[in-house]
């Protein structure tokens, strides 16, 4: 048989089911619902498949192991195969966080051996520690309501290049009594501070001048919230904006609140003037 005979070669379905190692039931329910299709049919109906369809039957069971949906993946085909990238990417930081809910679920288990281990108090030892541990999760929960998997991965990547071992350490023990109320606060804050600054720079105000300091007072103040005043972890904030700004825009995972240049400018010279007048009355 030459090489094009070879290419035009068709198989029934089980002996493309064979050549797959999938089932005949998986091909026909594929068929069902739009996802394979047989290149062709015989004249009494039969489904007649074609090794090109054998690399779209590998490329939908790729994304099947990887965890896709049939809808993702039938839309993942459908895509330009460049934006391919993008959508592993959202698919490998959902997986994480399935990850991170199966740790959270593991370590429950680990705390109630153990205290079943100190002190055998049946059910009570259990209940008590998934009350505790489902507490922290709901917690984390809604983190999803404001962030995206794709900008909480981005996030984490970014902390990790930023913040020391030591820096890291105190944010994630500080984060656990942070609340969705908090979080809701916190933006209506920074939301204000950029309202504020784009409405001086609009009208052309002086940094040094009454309300440049008042605006300059106003984000330290909310800096030093989650600062708390230490100054690794302030350090490890400057070196985060750094990583973030230097980022394409399109990958910034909290664009709303990036300065522009002019912005920056403007709100460098109200915080270094700010600076200067709170170390002179200090001193």
């Amino acid at each position: 048989m030459d090489q094009h005979s070879q290419q035009r070669r068709r198989y029934s379905t089980s002996q493309f089911a064979q050549r797959a190692a999938v089932t005949a039931r998986t091909l026909r329910f594929y068929d069902k619902v739009g996802l394979l299709s047989p290149s062709q049919h015989t004249e009494a109906g039969h489904r007649l498949y074609s090794d090109d369809d054998l690399v779209n039957l590998q490329q939908i069971l790729s994304l099947k192991f990887l965890g896709f949906s049939l809808d993702e993946i039938k839309a993942c085909l459908q895509e330009d195969p460049r934006r391919l990238r993008e959508t592993l990417a959202a698919q490998k930081a959902m997986m994480r966080e399935k990850r991170r809910q199966l740790e959270t679920i593991i370590q429950a288990i680990e705390k109630a051996e153990t205290l079943l281990e100190e002190a055998p108090a049946g059910w009570d030892a259990l209940v008590d520690v998934i009350q505790v541990m489902q507490m922290e999760q709901s917690n984390k929960d809604w983190v999803n309501k404001y962030l995206t998997p794709e900008q909480q991965q981005k996030m984490s990547e970014l902390s990790r290049n930023s913040y020391s071992q030591e820096a890291a350490a105190k944010i994630a023990e500080w984060s656990k009594s942070w609340t969705e109320e908090d979080q809701q606060r916190a933006n209506q804050q920074w939301d204000a501070v950029f309202s504020e600054l784009r409405r001086l720079l609009a009208e052309g105000a002086d940094p040094t001048g009454p309300e440049g300091q008042a605006l300059a007072r106003q984000q330290q103040d909310l800096i030093g919230q989650f600062t708390r005043g230490d100054a690794e972890v302030c350090a490890g904030l400057q070196q985060w904006w750094k990583n973030h700004e230097q980022l394409p825009e399109h990958e910034r995972p909290i664009s709303a609140y990036s300065y522009s240049p002019e912005e920056w400018a403007f709100m460098q010279q109200a915080i270094d003037h700010y600076k200067q007048q709170s170390s002179l009355s200090s001193s």
